[in-house]
């Protein structure tokens, strides 16, 4: 049996460099973003070193092959914060849970409201669940109340999923209003 692990998998993107490039003839770009023209791979070498830099091949499938003269290891470390910033605006909103129950004091209650705006203001989802125990099921009207008077405490909230009971517990899902 396979053994995965939390972390996704994401390949990571390798670059033929110097020797390793196959292509007879290649495009080169140098450190500056000037293009050299189309030079046999021997020349391109000659250039990088002269430099003290490397010879990436940056896009192998273009006719033909494009290499850039580039400190390699500079190269890695910019793609690298570039994929960081790419991640941080990339946050998916987390969807945050809410419990109550059905004979919940008044500043308690007002105390849920105020995490739940908080909740809501951060971008996040939130869940409201209200567990019926025992005699509660009987009291199913008074606790659909409960609900909608705790979301018209959140203000101007989108629901995404109704109030609805699943078993003994009723759910509603929301999120800010766009």
């Amino acid at each position: 049996m396979r053994n995965f692990s939390k972390h996704q998998y994401q390949p990571r993107k390798f670059y033929q460099l110097n020797f390793r490039i196959t292509s007879p003839t290649l495009r080169v770009i140098d450190s500056q973003g000037k293009q050299v023209g189309v030079i046999g791979k021997q020349e391109a070498l000659n250039i990088a070193g002269e430099k003290g830099l490397d010879l990436v091949l940056i896009a192998p499938n273009a006719n033909p092959p494009v290499a850039k003269i580039i400190d390699f290891k500079k190269f890695l470390y910019q793609e690298e914060k570039k994929l960081k910033e790419a991640r941080k605006g990339q946050r998916k909103g987390v969807v945050k849970d809410i419990k109550l129950s059905l004979f919940i004091g008044p500043a308690d209650f007002e105390r849920m409201v105020n995490k739940g705006k908080e909740f809501i203001d951060d971008g996040n989802q939130l869940r409201i669940n209200l567990g019926l125990k025992g005699r509660e099921m009987a009291k199913k009207t008074m606790a659909f109340d409960l609900i909608k008077k705790y979301i018209a405490g959140l203000g101007e909230v989108s629901l995404s999923k109704e109030p609805r009971l699943d078993g003994r517990v009723i759910r509603a899902v929301m999120s800010k209003k766009k």
